[in-house]
């Protein structure tokens, strides 16, 4: 990546952020914010959330509760007005939110209690933390068998790391029943898929053979009567063309796989040829490899793109 392609970028995102920042007091039109960076709003989304590490909906939230709580403390206004102001439609529920955010009411904010502030952000280019340069590919349609939590933020968001760190270490029992029904020893999978400003659902999952499948929730051959009690869904992942990149095989490329996801907009923003579509999306962790595991570990991201 060039110092060209990296201005590039930055600033189409740039560009949506300033358009934000300048109808914080009006009602959004993210269509508009999206086109600010050439892109469809759900492309738009997905790569704001990569780059900024918040959904659009998030970034306006977060800055309209922060020149809240500056228009309260500084300018000493009424709540009522500065809830109208940031599109709340009634006091209360500003006040929720305002408490949520800060930690203190809004009539503590006025008496000059401390508050949170989340600031205007501003995208840089940030260096590649990839194992080789990604690569466009298509792949063969998959089906995994797996299981879901409805995670909050941005796919790619700061909150994600966490959420799915905990998913993980939670549902130990369930990866461990996925992994001895696996037909593919070595590698485990991670969906992402149905984003929205709400959130997206995340599933962890395996790949397995169609007769495991079919008798999957058979207690005449499992011999046991809780299967169907336990989440698993089959994930069907059609023929699709990817971005494609990885982490270096190393023992724990887990910190790689993070900085590495931030990585990726440079290649997902105009003119750079690929838009992102909504299809699921593969994290494949190569985790039991064939030779040394504490070596050889490795993350692929595989995100569904077209080309432009």
């Amino acid at each position: 990546m060039n110092r060209q392609e990296s201005a590039d970028w930055a600033t189409l995102i740039g560009n949506a952020v300033a358009y934000l920042e300048e109808h914080l007091a009006d009602e959004i039109d993210y269509a508009k914010a999206a086109q600010t960076a050439f892109s469809s709003v759900f492309h738009f989304r997905q790569v704001f959330g990569i780059v900024c590490g918040v959904t659009p909906a998030e970034y306006v939230r977060k800055r309209r509760l922060t020149l809240a709580g500056t228009d309260l403390a500084e300018k000493g206004e009424k709540v009522i007005d500065v809830a109208l102001r940031y599109g709340y439609e009634t006091p209360e529920s500003f006040s929720r939110a305002f408490s949520h955010f800060h930690g203190i009411s809004p009539s503590q904010a006025k008496r000059g209690a401390k508050l949170n502030s989340f600031p205007r952000l501003a995208p840089q280019g940030q260096e590649q933390k990839s194992a080789a340069p990604p690569r466009i590919e298509k792949r063969s349609a998959l089906t995994l068998v797996g299981y879901k939590k409805r995670f909050t933020g941005a796919p790619f968001g700061e909150e994600r790391a966490r959420q799915e760190r905990e998913f993980f270490t939670t549902t130990r029992a369930k990866q461990w029943l996925l992994l001895g029904a696996s037909c593919d020893y070595q590698n485990d999978y991670c969906v992402v898929c149905n984003a929205d400003d709400s959130g997206y659902d995340f599933y962890i999952a395996c790949k397995l053979d169609e007769w495991t499948i079919k008798d999957l929730y058979d207690p005449h051959t499992t011999g046991v009567k809780f299967m169907d009690s336990l989440g698993f869904e089959k994930i069907e992942i059609p023929e699709q063309t990817y971005l494609v990149c990885e982490t270096p095989a190393m023992k724990r490329p887990l910190a790689c796989y993070t900085a590495l996801r931030a990585a990726l907009a440079p290649r997902l923003l105009p003119p750079c040829g690929y838009s992102l579509i909504p299809a699921p999306e593969l994290t494949i962790l190569h985790w039991r490899t064939a030779g040394d595991a504490e070596k050889e570990r490795r993350i692929e991201i595989c995100l569904p793109v077209k080309k432009n």
